[in-house]
């Protein structure tokens, strides 16, 4: 296990946390959360061994193999595969072992090398890497290309697959959901579920947290203090302890009532439609967990547009894509103001082209694009990030957009994205990733778009930043398009699924959460043959219907079970059932509420077990 006793970390004068008392047991998967500067990776340079302690004592079996995500990578010609495959170290150093031997002619020890080959798996280690480097989105061909055609976003998905190659005991991610999209982050989430080792895991992506881990280690006022269950139980029970102190008292409750307004206001206008339930139920949790962020530093609002013509944007048969390769045909779509739509499909299916069309970024090969005369777009990408001026200020940013505006009026709005004292003056080259975006986000609201595209909003974002910019949104009288794989966000800010899919736009008439299924069977289909014989092709086609058939049975069994969470998280957020009279409903729902969450991973298990044998069934049929 790992053992925290008595520890204090400072960072250069800085007090990070101190007295800290806590064990993470052989198994744990936990969760740390806090704000940004709070010590996190601090905490994780510290078990690396990279930091001491300044008071205090770590400690951790010094047997164990540690594993962790480099954040730069050598590069040189070297293949991806091989790369990915350096990261099992024992093996590469037995290969050089077995190599000498058999360069030396020594039996005893080519003998010695082959046993242990077989005991870790080392013959099996090409397809290993081949699995993780599919399941981060690349390409079969793609593997064998080297290190430095790659782009810094895709180097990082490697030195991901790296790490987990590693045969680890204590596995360490720092924002792992950082650079992948959202097919990438659920395989991610269904690898972790099936390691075996310890994990410690950093993340700002609560429907990842809540998926992976079982218990939440939260950094504040210079204190760890550990809280069992996944993130969602973390919130509740903070949101419990924070309810109980007065002076915080009034200022909840503000927070609630600013949640009820636009859950009563969305409520009048839902139909029954999945998606608008969904987003009602979305937005129902936001309001339980608004108690656990009343000490927010971030809160702003997005300013009233200009204008809502009652079309924003309309496309006509368009195609659009980069050079001669097309991306996206025959393109037909109209966008109203007040229209929240979220974008799904596929890595690389053209999701942040859609958005570049949108954006007037890429123009059409063929059909029309027709933009009210008081479009105004707002759009947060990467690049937008990327193309800040490194040498100005962000007062100097917000000048630029306005001159009219005062220092003092400067001052007050940037505050509500944590821009404080002299953090307005200094220079943008000197911010994080997540200050960065933070600037891009205020200079976009200030702009009152009537459209925002959003593409990857929350990449660098911590939790309480993306828990106030998602409140902000649903403010937002405009229309909103998102590509993101914080799955929260796209739950609760989108009314309808859009699919981009074999080059085309269509919508996606189910609910987030079957959209795990649908890759899979769409993966699996996309790889179904042609039968060589008709006797083969009968037996796999009748294969596969079973298999789908017991996959979709699974489907209504998690979505049973997954409702059956919600209900009794939804009764554990009542903060009734802590009184003293209340004792054993209390422990009760917690049984209920243990025991449902094993079915549930016993369920998920299942699930993926059957599209792993799906997908395979296509492979061999190819």
């Amino acid at each position: 296990m790992l053992n925290f006793a008595g520890l204090a970390l400072r960072r250069s004068a800085t007090l990070l946390f101190e007295a800290a008392d806590f064990k993470v047991y052989s198994g744990q998967k936990l969760g740390i959360t806090g704000a940004n500067g709070c010590g996190k990776s601090s905490l994780f340079a510290l078990v690396k061994g990279e930091l001491s302690a300044d008071q205090g004592e770590f400690s951790m079996p010094k047997d164990w193999s540690l594993a962790s995500v480099e954040q730069e990578a050598r590069l040189s010609e070297r293949v991806a595969l091989d790369y990915v495959i350096d990261g099992d170290e024992e093996l590469r150093r037995v290969e050089a072992r077995l190599a000498a031997a058999e360069r030396d002619h020594v039996s005893m020890q080519i003998a010695a090398c082959h046993e242990r080959l077989q005991e870790i798996d080392g013959y099996q280690a090409n397809s290993r890497a081949a699995r993780l480097l599919a399941g981060l989105g690349f390409a079969d061909g793609e593997t064998q290309r080297a290190l430095n055609s790659f782009s810094g976003g895709w180097i990082m998905r490697l030195n991901l697959a790296r790490a987990l190659m590693c045969r680890s005991d204590l596995l360490l991610l720092d924002e792992p959901t950082n650079h992948l999209d959202l097919d990438a982050v659920i395989w991610l989430e269904q690898w972790l579920k099936r390691y075996q080792g310890t994990l410690l895991l950093i993340s700002h992506d609560r429907d990842f947290l809540d998926a992976v881990v079982d218990s939440i280690a939260h950094i504040e006022n210079r204190q760890i203090t550990l809280y069992r269950g996944n993130y969602s139980a973390f919130e509740l029970q903070r949101a419990e302890r924070l309810a109980q102190q007065q002076a915080a008292h009034q200022k909840q409750q503000q927070s609630i009532a600013h949640m009820q307004r636009f859950i009563d206001r969305f409520r009048a206008k839902a139909t029954k439609a999945k998606q608008a339930q969904s987003r009602i139920k979305a937005l129902e949790k936001m309001q339980l967990i608004a108690p656990a962020h009343i000490d927010s530093p971030f809160y702003f609002e997005f300013r009233e547009p200009a204008a809502l013509p009652s079309s924003l944007i309309r496309l006509d048969h368009v195609f659009t894509g980069y050079g001669d390769r097309v991306v996206l045909e025959n393109i037909e779509f109209s966008l109203i103001p007040g229209e929240r739509i979220g974008l799904l499909g596929l890595n690389g299916a053209g999701k942040s082209t859609f958005i570049k069309l949108l954006a007037g970024e890429l123009e059409p090969f063929d059909g029309g694009v027709t933009r009210a005369k008081e479009l105004r777009i707002g759009y947060f990408a990467q690049h937008q990030v990327e193309q800040l001026d490194l040498e100005a200020s962000a007062l100097l940013a917000m000048q630029r957009l306005e001159p009219g505006l005062t220092e003092r009026q400067i001052r007050s709005y940037l505050g509500g994205f944590n821009f404080q004292g002299d953090k307005v003056m200094q220079a943008v080259k000197t911010f994080s990733g997540g200050e960065k975006a933070r600037l891009v986000l205020a200079i976009l609201i200030w702009q009152k778009p009537n459209l925002l595209l959003l593409d990857e909003p929350t990449n660098h974002l911590d939790l309480e930043m993306r828990f106030a910019l998602n409140q902000a949104l649903q403010g937002f009288t405009g229309s909103v398009i998102l590509v993101s794989h914080d799955r929260h966000l796209l739950r609760s800010v989108c009314d309808d699924l859009w699919l981009v899919d074999r080059a085309a736009l269509h919508r996606f008439d189910q609910d987030l959460d079957a959209y795990p299924a649908w890759l899979a069977q769409r993966k699996a289909g996309a790889q179904t043959p042609s039968a060589t014989t008709a006797a083969n092709g009968r037996q796999n086609r009748q294969k596969l219907k079973s298999q789908t058939n017991q996959l979709n049975k699974i489907e209504r069994e998690i979505a049973s079970l997954s409702a059956t969470r919600d209900r009794l998280e939804q009764k554990l957020g009542d903060s009734e059932i802590y009184a003293e009279q209340n004792r054993e409903t209390l422990e009760s729902t917690l049984v209920a509420q243990a025991e449902n969450q094993q079915r549930l991973e016993r369920a998920e298990e299942e699930w993926l077990r059957l599209c792993e044998t799906i997908e395979e069934m296509g492979r061999q049929a190819g």
